[in-house]
């Protein structure tokens, strides 16, 4: 087979979609080196996958210009992705581009979440539009769409009024440098790291909220240092009031652009790891925790309790008490918390690479044939 992707993600963007576009990427050439894969990207960025030279790259000749790149990829790449002769696209990242409902190969489209239309309050008005048209366009568009949680099939089906034959379910997978051990003594040193510390990974920002997490430490008087690992946002300005009000100014941790290597360490020193979000689509640091060894309190909104499955403490995002007795529970039962992090592991390798892969591999035969 000869599949065509939209590979702008995985070329420009260091996190989230960027990620996940690697790491299929990734794991497709590794377990599956008998196909060709050609990726299609406004930009390329060396060093961006392994092994990039297996990969067959086209981007725009001669496109200085961040609106030269934006017309290659709106206006003129359908009909280049025909012209390349791939079986199938794959848009990795909630969109296709324009002219691929007039294709005449199939076309997949991965959705992540749309909560932009379930919490508009998170997002910018012209975002949301955007958003929307291109989710809406790819939905309608595609032969087959591949949504990464019952969640997010769901909110395809309600809020796009897409036949919910048309859509798949295939959780996605994580990073292999999450079940491998790091150099936690390195990563420790290089980022100046408490002995003991817990986890929150995420951008921070209020949909995520982290400051449920320093008000439950307060409440319950939990002393250990908080490590908020993610890109900031305004959202950052009703933190550091929090923590000038509280005097917690030695006792948070602010880190950014942290590679995905150095992230599995920090995830294997923490002592407990926290993914409290109102909502998600999937939550891929609830699944790189449990593969690092790491227990988790997540909570029991939106796919959260489908991504944890039986290997997390959930409660509700908005309960201070519950949150700080969880933490407490975690941190101070011995028993409670192997049991925790055995139940991780055996959870976090239902998202290998390659089982991801081959429900992949599988769903494109099924669509070219």
């Amino acid at each position: 087979m000869k599949i065509g992707y939209d590979a702008k993600r995985a070329f420009l963007n260091t996190s989230g979609l960027g990620n996940y576009s690697r790491n299929t990427l990734n794991a497709l050439a590794k377990y599956f080196p008998e196909h060709q894969y050609t990726l299609f990207t406004p930009e390329i960025k060396s060093n961006m996958l392994e092994e990039q030279e297996k990969f067959d790259i086209i981007a725009p000749e001669q496109a200085n210009s961040e609106i030269k790149k934006a017309i290659w990829r709106s206006l003129q790449l359908s009909e280049e992705i025909e012209q390349t002769g791939v079986n199938l696209f794959h848009g990795l990242s909630n969109e296709l581009p324009k002219g691929m409902h007039k294709a005449t190969i199939p076309t997949l489209v991965t959705i992540h979440d749309l909560i932009f239309i379930r919490y508009p309050q998170f997002y910018k008005t012209l975002d949301r539009a955007i958003y929307f048209r291109k989710t809406k366009y790819a939905c309608n568009a595609a032969t087959r769409i591949l949504a990464i949680s019952e969640q997010t099939k769901a909110d395809i089906i309600d809020f796009i009024d897409i036949e919910p034959s048309k859509i798949e379910v295939v959780h996605q997978a994580i990073s292999p440098l999450f079940f491998e051990n790091a150099n936690t003594g390195r990563v420790k040193e290089k980022y100046k790291l408490p002995k003991e510390f817990v986890l929150a990974v995420g951008t921070v920002e209020e949909r995520k909220n982290q400051l449920s997490i320093l008000k439950a430490m307060v409440e319950k008087n939990i002393q250990l240092p908080l490590v908020l690992v993610g890109n900031p946002t305004s959202y950052c300005n009703d933190i550091h009031k929090y923590i000038a009000e509280k005097k917690l100014q030695n006792r948070v941790i602010f880190l950014k652009n942290i590679p995905e290597n150095d992230l599995a360490a920090i995830y294997q020193l923490a002592r407990l790891s926290i993914y409290i979000s109102v909502f998600e689509g999937f939550g891929l640091p609830v699944i790189e925790s449990m593969a690092c060894g790491c227990p988790v309190i997540t909570s029991n909104a939106s796919c959260l309790p489908e991504t944890a499955g039986d290997a997390a403490v959930l409660c509700s995002p908005t309960n201070i008490e519950e949150l700080g007795n969880n933490m407490e529970k975690i941190l101070t039962d011995t028993n409670f918390r192997k049991e925790l992090i055995m139940k991780g592991r055996i959870r976090a390798n239902e998202f290998q690479p390659k089982k991801y892969v081959e429900k992949l591999v599988s769903l494109y035969t099924e669509l070219i044939k």
